[in-house]
């Protein structure tokens, strides 16, 4: 009997862990490396040279800030956009934490100089 308990106890925590790690996945925080450019740009403005190019399509065009993976060359439209400096975070590769939402926006938590 005290078997049969031991085994449904363990069997109880796998269950829980499991379901915790489905839920946990969605809104799991990851770091990506890669670029800050703008929605008129996207993946060809994941470079040096774009950074004053995409801070005019910002202010004056009306374009978003976007995440370029520097792997996948994804373009990720950024949920909140007050998260980019245009002084500290364009024109060089950074590391963005964050996740990513229902809708496929990423929601930054930090950026900083990739390493």
């Amino acid at each position: 009997m005290k078997n049969a308990f031991s085994k449904l106890g363990l069997l109880a925590a796998l269950v829980a862990t499991l379901s915790f790690a489905t839920i946990a996945k969605d809104g799991k925080t990851m770091t990506w490396t890669g670029w800050i450019s703008d929605s008129a740009c996207g993946a060809q403005g994941a470079n040096a040279d774009a950074k004053d190019c995409s801070v005019k399509c910002v202010k004056d065009k009306g374009a978003k800030w976007v995440f370029v993976d520097a792997k996948s060359k994804k373009v990720l439209p950024i949920h909140n956009q007050d998260a980019v400096s245009a002084d500290s975070d364009l024109g060089m590769e950074v590391s963005v934490t964050g996740h990513t939402m229902d809708d496929g926006q990423l929601h930054v938590d930090k950026i900083a100089p990739a390493m």
